[in-house]
């Protein structure tokens, strides 16, 4: 199957340019961190806004392209409502390339930004999001696969309120069949890891 014309597209002058396929149109860049960069594009043939997620130097440390790859190949198979899923992976158009752009449902903002922004939030804002959070778990728990990293940042949001759970980069399948079977204490953004890991780190196991 030939590769789709590309383009360069400039979503953070301070970033390298995005290459994606010209049906790609630029809506707004989303957000940026560590692993690289999350943009709004719609797509001129449907018609329909989605999110691609730039992963800058995949390759350039072992740990950090093992964890990618693992979020990838987990991601892969999620069909949940409110677990993030991948939509597309935009092949490169060259065999030696260093990032990574994954497509996915578009979310606007997620529930970090939320709960520091001056949008006030009922009761009935925090149930629904609750209720959200535990079909998500629930759906991954049932699968055999822990997040390891839940917190407001990774938890994304729409206009609607709807919510997905995100960024699999610490998680872990657990089945028996599973290659990487130690779980490391290392897990959770600091603020939001649970005492007993904190206290029992040693006892820690899936």
């Amino acid at each position: 199957m030939p590769l789709e014309p590309m383009q360069e597209v400039v979503v953070d002058p301070k970033l390298k340019p995005f290459l994606i396929p010209k049906r790609y149109e630029l809506v707004k860049k989303l957000g940026s961190g560590a692993y690289g960069c999350v943009a709004s594009f719609k797509d001129a043939t449907t018609g329909e806004k989605v999110a691609v997620k730039k992963i800058q130097n995949a390759y350039a440390d072992v740990i950090d392209g093992k964890r990618i790859l693992r979020e990838i190949r987990l991601m892969r198979h999620f069909k949940h409502d409110n677990v993030s899923r991948i939509r597309d992976l935009i092949p490169p158009n060259k065999p030696q390339h260093d990032d990574i752009y994954i497509v996915m449902d578009l979310m606007e903002t997620d529930l970090h930004r939320v709960i520091h922004s001056k949008q006030p939030l009922t009761e009935e804002h925090f149930q629904y999001f609750l209720y959200q959070i535990l079909r998500g778990l629930l759906y991954l728990h049932s699968a055999n696969v822990i997040h390891r990293d839940l917190k407001p940042a990774n938890l994304l949001v729409n206009k609607n309120c709807d919510l997905q759970i995100c960024d699999f980069g610490l998680a872990r399948g657990f089945g028996k069949h599973e290659e990487d079977q130690d779980l490391t204490d290392y897990v959770v953004t600091r603020w939001y890891r649970a005492p007993e890991v904190i206290l029992t780190e040693c006892e820690y196991t899936k």
